[in-house]
Parts: C-alpha cells; sequence; structure tokens
C-alpha cells in the first residue's frame, strides 16, 4: 500500500501531492526561483567583471606586439636601411649600416685571404700504413700562432691514428690533420690551419721519419709541399693606397675599411660598389608602425565607444586605465621629438613627415593615424636621415659648440633631452663645469653628469683655453624608442594600469564568489525551511483528510441505521 504523503527522497523532502491533492512540489521550486534571482543578478554582475579582464587582456597583447615590433626597428642601425649593389656579385658582395655613406666605390682585389695548406710528399699504402716502426716513440713538433706543439707518436702509430692524435690533441691550437687519397696505394697526410692570414702558417720543426722525403734525416716544411699560402687578403680602395701598398687583412669580410660597409671578398678582380638609400624598406617600417599603433587605438576606440543614438557606452567608456593608455599614446605621437630643435633639424614631429591623426568626428577611423604617402615619399627623398631620425635616433648627440663634444652615455640610464653645458678653464686646467645646471664632475677634461636626467652623460671638452664657456648638448631620442619605453611601462605586470585594474577586478571578482556562495547556502536553507513547513502542512492536510473521511463515515452510517 502506498502511503498517502510520500515525502522524503535522498534524504530531502518530496511531495508527490497524495495527500492533499495540492502540488507543493512547483510551488517550492517557483518560491526558490524567485529567491535565487539574487544569485543570477550577482553572476550576471561577475561576468561583466570578467568581461572587463578579457577586454583588458586583448589590449594589453596587442599593445605586447606593439612593443615586440618596435624593438626591432628601434635603432638608426636597423630602420635607416641601406643597399649596396656590386657590377660583380662573383669578385664582391657588400652589406651597409645606417652610418654608411651613399656614393659609388671602386674596389681592386689583388688576393684573397688563405689558410696554410701543407701535403706530405712521401705517399703511404694504405690509411693503416705504420707511420713509426722504429721500435720506440718519435715526436712532432710544429709551431702555429705563435704556440708550440709537441705531440708524441708511439712505436706502431698508423697514418689514420697519427690523425687522430694530431686532431684530437688538447693543446691543438688550430691546425687540421687529412688524409688524402691520390690513387690506390697513394695515400698523403694533410696538414691544414683553420685559420686565414699570412700570421697564420705552419712551421714543422721535427716529425716521423718515415714522411723524410730526402733523407736528410730531419722532418721540416722541406718535407711537404705547400699547397696553399697563409696570405692576408689585399685591396684598394678608390685608388687607395698609391704608393704600391694595398691594404691588408686576415680575413676575406671586411667590416673596418670603410664605414657603414662590409665587404665579402669573393675573388680578384675590380668592381664598383654602389650604397643607396632603401626608401622603400623605410617607407614600409614606417608603414607597419603606422598599422600597429592603429590597431591599439582601434581596439580602445571599440571598447569605449558610446552609440549616439541611444547614449548607451560600450564596455569600457570612461575607464580610466584606457584613457592613460590612449593618452600618453597620443601625446607622444603629437609632441616634438625628444632633444630635437626646430631651428637645427628638418623633421621634428610626425606632422611634417605627413603622419596625423584623423580628427573627423563622423570619420570611422577617428583617432586613429592618418598617412600622406606623397608627403612622405617627398620626405624621404628630401632627407632621409632626417625621417629615420625622429623615428629612431638612439641618443644621436649634437654639440652647438666647437669647445666640446659628446663622449659617451648610460644607456638606460641617461635620458635624452637638451642638456646647458658650461664649465672653467685656469691655468689649461677645467676648474668647475656644470651640466643641466646641476655640478659636474671632471678627470681631466672629461665631464659627467652625475645626477638627473643626463646622469651618465659624459662629455670632452677640446677647449682648454682659459676662461668660461658654455653651449647646450642634444640627445635625440626617436618616436619609436619613446613609445617603446612608454609601452614598456604600461605593460608591466606590476604597476602597468590594466596589470593593476586586473588585479582590482579579480579581487572584486573573488568577493562576487564569496557572495554568490553565501547565497546558495541561504536559498538551500531556505528551500529546507520550506520542505519542512510544507511537510507538515501536508500532513496536518491529510490528518484532516483521514478526520473527514472517518466523519463522512460515521454520518453515511447513522443515515443507514435510522432508516432500518
Amino acid at each position: 500500500m502506498v502511503a498517502e504523503t510520500d515525502y522524503l527522497t535522498s534524504g530531502q523532502i518530496h511531495f508527490t501531492g497524495l495527500g492533499s491533492g495540492t502540488d507543493f512540489d512547483t510551488m517550492i521550486n517557483k518560491l526558490v526561483e524567485l529567491e535565487s534571482q539574487h544569485i543570477t543578478r550577482l553572476q550576471t554582475w561577475k561576468q561583466s567583471w570578467q568581461d572587463k579582464i578579457t577586454a583588458f587582456q586583448e589590449l594589453n597583447t596587442a599593445m605586447l606586439n606593439l612593443e615586440s615590433t618596435l624593438k626591432g626597428m628601434d635603432s638608426l642601425q636597423e630602420f635607416f636601411i641601406k643597399t649596396t649593389d656590386t657590377t660583380d656579385s662573383t669578385v664582391l658582395t657588400a652589406s651597409a649600416s645606417s652610418s654608411a655613406q651613399v656614393g659609388t666605390h671602386s674596389i681592386e682585389i689583388n688576393q684573397l685571404a688563405q689558410n696554410h695548406v701543407l701535403v706530405s710528399k712521401n705517399s703511404f699504402a694504405s690509411e693503416d700504413t705504420i707511420i713509426n716502426n722504429t721500435g720506440g716513440d718519435e715526436t712532432l713538433t710544429y709551431t702555429y700562432n705563435g704556440e708550440n706543439v709537441t705531440l708524441t707518436i708511439p712505436d706502431g702509430t698508423s697514418l689514420s691514428t697519427l690523425v687522430n692524435l694530431i686532431n684530437n690533441d688538447p693543446n691543438n691550437p688550430g691546425i687540421r690533420a687529412s688524409i688524402l687519397k691520390k690513387s690506390d696505394n697513394t695515400y698523403h697526410l694533410q696538414l691544414k690551419g683553420l685559420d686565414l692570414g699570412s700570421n697564420y702558417s705552419i712551421t714543422i720543426s721535427s716529425g716521423p721519419s718515415s714522411f723524410d722525403s730526402d733523407a736528410s734525416s730531419s722532418i721540416d716544411n722541406s718535407d711537404f709541399f705547400e699547397t696553399q699560402s697563409a696570405q692576408n687578403s689585399q685591396i684598394k680602395v678608390d685608388g687607395f693606397p698609391s704608393d704600391g701598398t694595398w691594404i691588408e687583412r686576415s680575413s676575406n669580410t671586411l667590416d673596418d675599411v670603410i664605414t657603414g660597409l662590409t665587404l665579402n671578398l669573393k675573388d680578384t678582380g675590380t668592381v664598383q660598389l654602389t650604397v643607396s638609400n632603401d626608401t622603400s624598406a623605410i617607407k614600409e617600417q614606417i608603414v607597419t608602425f603606422v598599422d600597429q599603433v592603429n590597431s591599439i587605438l582601434s581596439i580602445i576606440r571599440e571598447q569605449t565607444k558610446v552609440d549616439n543614438s541611444t547614449g548607451e557606452g560600450s564596455l569600457l567608456t570612461g575607464n580610466y586605465g584606457l584613457q592613460i593608455i590612449q593618452q600618453k599614446i597620443k601625446d607622444i605621437l603629437s609632441s616634438k621629438g625628444i632633444g630635437f630643435d626646430r631651428n637645427s633639424d628638418t623633421y621634428t614631429v610626425l606632422a611634417s613627415i605627413g603622419i596625423t591623426t584623423d580628427a573627423n568626428e563622423s570619420s570611422p577611423t577617428l583617432g586613429q593615424l592618418l598617412l600622406d604617402e606623397s608627403k612622405l615619399d617627398e620626405a624621404l627623398s628630401n632627407d632621409p636621415q632626417a625621417v629615420a631620425e625622429i623615428f629612431s635616433a638612439d641618443y644621436v648627440p649634437t654639440s652647438s659648440s666647437s669647445d666640446f663634444r659628446y663622449y659617451s652615455h648610460i644607456s638606460g640610464i641617461t635620458q635624452g633631452g637638451v642638456y646647458t653645458v658650461s664649465y672653467t678653464v685656469s691655468g689649461g686646467v677645467i676648474t668647475s663645469a656644470t651640466i643641466d645646471g646641476k655640478t659636474a664632475s671632471i678627470s681631466n677634461n672629461i665631464l659627467t653628469a652625475t645626477e638627473g636626467d643626463a646622469k651618465g652623460l659624459a662629455i670632452q671638452v677640446d677647449n682648454l683655453t682659459d676662461g668660461t664657456y658654455s653651449g647646450t648638448l642634444r640627445l635625440k631620442y626617436g618616436k619609436i624608442l619613446e613609445l617603446r619605453d612608454s609601452l614598456d611601462e604600461l605593460t608591466d605586470s606590476d604597476t602597468g594600469p590594466l596589470n593593476v585594474l586586473e588585479d582590482n577586478y579579480n579581487e572584486i571578482i573573488e568577493d562576487i564568489d564569496e557572495k554568490i556562495a553565501w547565497e546558495q547556502k541561504r536559498i538551500e536553507r531556505y528551500e529546507s525551511d520550506l520542505r519542512d513547513r510544507f511537510a507538515r502542512l501536508e500532513e496536518l492536510l491529510g490528518y484532516y483528510n483521514q478526520l473527514d473521511t472517518q466523519l463522512s463515515s460515521q454520518i453515511k452510517s447513522l443515515g443507514s441505521g435510522s432508516s432500518s
């Protein structure tokens, strides 16, 4: 028999409605659902903070990508690309840095640098031929690169073992031994210097007697063919030197002959080498710069835009973190370059080379950079060096006085800028000096800033005539470097505004999670209490239902008795 009230299932009260016919289960579920609306609101609130964090992460990733791109062009060496061309690339190729001068050079190559190669005059029947069968040890003694080496050759050593002894000798200063097979039963020992240049020759002073080619009882270089001599490369540049000598180097890669050029010598002969500004490559980097900056500005605009028709803001409208980033980027892109002078430098702002900000309120690219390519092309044609500097000048120095000049700076400490320099000379000695209005240290004729933005800046004094002198020294710092530094600060994992806000938002989410957990427990208690109360009501209704049934039965019985 099924009980009229079934209210306990898996530890929780459950109603079937059998007692009273009322669906209390549905009533309780609806009451719990209504009471749970606050949890739903909390979860919606939590999701909004999570969405903001996701938006921060999207923007932060874009800024890190931009920073990475900027690091690949944050020096004149990387940004100011120059190209080279030669009339015969089989004779000479070359590469140019930003310091190379545009123009043409005549390069005459008289000889290439070579390493020293010796081959034994005596041959051996096989690689396993014994080269020491004297019954005792012999020695191989040679000199290379100023180092004397004596190697013991034990009795019974074969030609191939000798090669291994030479190559595996920990005192080997840089020669390589190998075996050359001329024909069947004809094997020779080859000794090769690993370095190019006339200073790297192999000099043999003793060796196994089996290498004696002239029965002289002594082993030296005369017992070897010199198949290649140790020699320097020899070149002339634009006819220099003209005294019958040559520019010599112990390499075929010469990077210290012409400023900014690396020459790769391939063969003897005379070629014309032309150095040009690669304005197409420079322009491509500028386009990349503009596009990636615009990707940041576009993300910020999308995350903060306001719907003009409804006045409804976006997810991060008014967020101060994004306002800081947006304003910082705008300030850098619109301001004069650090250390630049309008009277001395061709270009001091990005607008002067065709990069401006879209200020059209109805434009879909409002706030983003606009690139006037015709104006940029004109600037690149007019003064590509100046264009490169406004972007990537990395502490490029300029002195307003012939009395002193830039000497050095400390990267990461010294700031770009314009610094006033003043010093006094008495008796041919500098007696006092200031840089940027602050006392500078003096060491002979070198002045060094010890504080402020100029800290670490060293200046060389050339005029030591008694008197007082002053002027300015500018350290130019390009927009790419300025923006790179700013992005590094803005994306810092500890102090960057987005990361600080993300930490704050995560704390808010943790607080909401605690509220949700508390609410869930409260709802559980509320549901349990409801089920207890309705269970008692169901039980009471069941009791009254039984009582009603009994009374109805008794009344019916009374009626039946009176009629009989």
